[in-house]
């Protein structure tokens, strides 16, 4: 699984970084830092809550194609 983020949409709410730190990393100013994440195995439950967390919905989960 993977984390797909528009970065530039991003408006600061961190709420996916409440939700998870490590999967979500923020900025110096509070805004994601990365725009797309591999997570890790037994992670996949954060990352889905850390996507439907986001209001302005810029978080997409692409699932692996196994």
């Amino acid at each position: 699984m993977k984390i797909r983020i528009e970065k530039a949409a991003c408006v600061g709410n961190a709420r996916c970084a409440a939700v998870s730190a490590e999967l979500f990393p923020l900025d110096e100013d509070g805004y994601i830092a990365v725009e797309e994440i591999d997570v890790p195995g037994g992670e996949e439950k954060l990352a889905r809550r850390g996507a439907r967390a986001c209001p302005e919905r810029i978080i997409t989960i692409v699932e692996d194609d196994d």
